[in-house]
């Protein structure tokens, strides 16, 4: 179609955490009269479960407060702590961890940092070595030991320090990034040059290695090579703010340093390793290091932007929008963060808000391409289509004439014109799309599918829609609209195969089940036909169409060679 997962409390927690999930909305002010260890503890796990991060640290606390002998609860009340970002009081639980578990890496990477930041750095080393076992151990410790030896400008033992990194190749990036940044910082200025260099020369689309490294030009007086890698950058990411930012400085100051102390050089390598650990599988550990490199440098727009994105990733949209917040109005990143509010906003049902904030940062930079296809894609989601395809081509028209990049803007602005019966702007915007990016799955699946809705170039619209199987196998919406070609085609046989693959695929599309429904009754299979129809009935179908089931339902489809089909409007989900 048309469219485009040592105590008793701990064996009774999953048993009773369903039981008990209606005691986890209140807030935590409410909760806390539950005050039974149990209910704490079985509160704080469901919030772990949901990734509500500040409401497990404050259940956790109170479960940990009333059994301050559990170790369970000591080791669950600190990670919760650390992930709502209260360092400080991570630090007092990470002591008493330490002593009944002498090897937990992150209590010790915490201790380290905690003695790093007052000027202990021989205590922080100790704490360092203690963590350095598993790879991502062996590089946060290689890492902050290089820094802490740079605090005590010991340029050659900060360097074999980061030899813990050669045990695996893939860290040698790093290795070599923090030996430039090191170099630099203690004024071994010829040696930076070439690591830096070294480290562009690896990755050169890495923003904080062009940062560095052009900042580096800078200050040795060689700003038009400098201006050539940021140039060579917004190749690789057009219109990146940070680098437009630097363009527009570049020349009349002197930048100060990328890494002005040790302190920030470990701040900076935290950064690194969160950046890096934001799929599925490391996600609450980023967390950990960002808050960790905020504890370390609190005035980071790059941290409190990856922190919104964290959050944003886990779905906690609120405490999406509180970090976004954070970032300074004086950084090149706060449009992008305001923009991320306003989508997070959207999230929670909260669109008047957002479309208030993006119509505020449209109206400081009405040409904020981002900004206005933001507001084009939360008004589409309301299915105010003509209003969002106002917006869509205020941002087209700012860019001049699109690339393969704008493709998707076609696209969405095709929608909003076919959903608001502006059929001849829709089919010229997909088409300009599929000119842009050839085969894309989910154009040519919509264009071709309307066509089919239309009778008009069929053997087109068929040739499109298996391009998109092709790309897209698994995907039930393209599949059902295999399915319905194969219907007008009159190959009813053919349509019930591909139409029941749609249905495994998604069960519960009213769409798919009406489609199906026809085609049974087509072939002869009249009790299926109906029960299909009927669960395409129950699944909330959209107005049109479900004047068109509830007739079929009654009467059947007549017997004459098929009925022209009822035009099915795609969801958002699909699109």
């Amino acid at each position: 179609m048309m469219r485009s997962g040592k105590h008793a409390v701990v064996g009774t927690a999953l048993a009773l955490s369903v039981a008990l999930s209606a005691l986890f909305a209140p807030a935590f002010g409410e909760a806390r009269e539950i005050r039974s260890l149990s209910g704490s503890y079985l509160a704080g796990q469901f919030a772990s479960q949901t990734r509500d991060i500040d409401q497990a640290a404050r259940y956790f606390a109170d479960a940990f407060e009333q059994d301050p002998t559990n170790p369970l609860l000591l080791e669950r009340s600190f990670v919760a702590e650390l992930g709502a970002g209260n360092v400080l009081r991570a630090e007092m639980l990470a002591k008493r961890l330490i002593v009944i578990n002498s090897r937990h890496r992150l209590a010790h990477i915490v201790l380290g940092l905690a003695d790093l930041r007052r000027g202990a750095e021989t205590s922080a080393r100790k704490h360092f070595e203690q963590a350095a076992y598993t790879p991502i151990g062996e590089l946060t410790s290689g890492l902050l030991t290089a820094w802490s030896y740079a605090a005590e400008k010991q340029g050659g033992k900060a360097e074999k320090a980061l030899d813990i990194l050669d045990r695996n190749e893939s860290f040698g990036i790093y290795k070599i990034f923090h030996q430039a940044l090191i170099s630099d910082l203690l004024g071994m200025k010829p040696k930076a040059a070439a690591l830096y260099k070294k480290a562009y020369d690896e990755s050169s689309s890495s923003l904080r290695i062009v940062e560095a490294y052009g900042n580096f030009l800078e200050r040795q007086g060689e700003v038009d090579k400098a201006r050539e890698i940021y140039q060579a950058f917004l190749t690789v990411s057009p219109d990146h703010p940070v680098i437009e930012q630097v363009l527009s400085r570049i020349g009349h100051a002197k930048p100060a340093p990328f890494v002005g102390n040790a302190i920030d050089g470990a701040a900076e390598a935290l950064f690194g390793l969160a950046s890096a650990l934001t799929d599925e599988s490391g996600i609450d550990l980023a967390l950990t290091y960002a808050r960790l490199t905020l504890s370390l440098k609190p005035n980071m727009p790059a941290v409190q932007t990856l922190l919104g994105d964290i959050f944003e990733n886990m779905k906690q949209y609120q405490a999406a929008i509180g970090a976004y917040d954070k970032v300074p109005f004086s950084s090149a990143l706060r449009p992008n963060a305001d923009i991320r509010m306003a989508a997070n906003l959207s999230e929670l049902g909260r669109n008047d808000e957002a479309r208030a904030q993006l119509e505020k940062l449209v109206k400081r930079e009405p040409k904020n391409y981002e900004a206005l296809v933001t507001l084009g894609t939360i008004l589409r989601s309301q299915s105010k289509f003509e209003d969002a395809a106002k917006f869509y081509t205020q941002a087209l028209d700012g860019i001049g004439e699109p690339n393969e990049r704008h493709w998707m803007v076609l696209y969405f602005r095709g929608i909003c014109y076919e959903r608001s019966k502006q059929w001849e702007k829709a089919e010229a915007d997909f088409l300009k799309a599929l000119a842009l990016e050839p085969d894309q799955p989910l154009v040519l699946n919509y264009l071709g599918y309307s066509w089919l809705e239309q009778n008009r170039n069929l053997d087109d619209a068929m040739t499109m829609i298996e391009k998109a199987v092709e790309q897209r196998p698994n995907d039930g919406y393209i599949i059902d609209s295999l399915g319905w070609a194969y219907y007008k085609r009159g190959d009813y046989a053919r349509a019930v195969e591909e139409l029941e693959r749609a249905i495994e695929l998604q069960p519960n599309d009213a769409a798919i089940n009406d489609h199906l429904g026809d085609a049974y009754w087509r072939v002869g299979r009249r009790l299926e036909a109906k029960f299909q129809w009927q669960h395409a009935k129950d699944s909330e179908p959209e107005p049109d169409l479900l004047k068109s089931i509830e007739s079929k339902l009654a009467n059947g489809l007549p017997d004459e060679a098929p009925a022209p089909a009822v035009a099915t409007p795609i969801s958002e989900k699909r699109s």
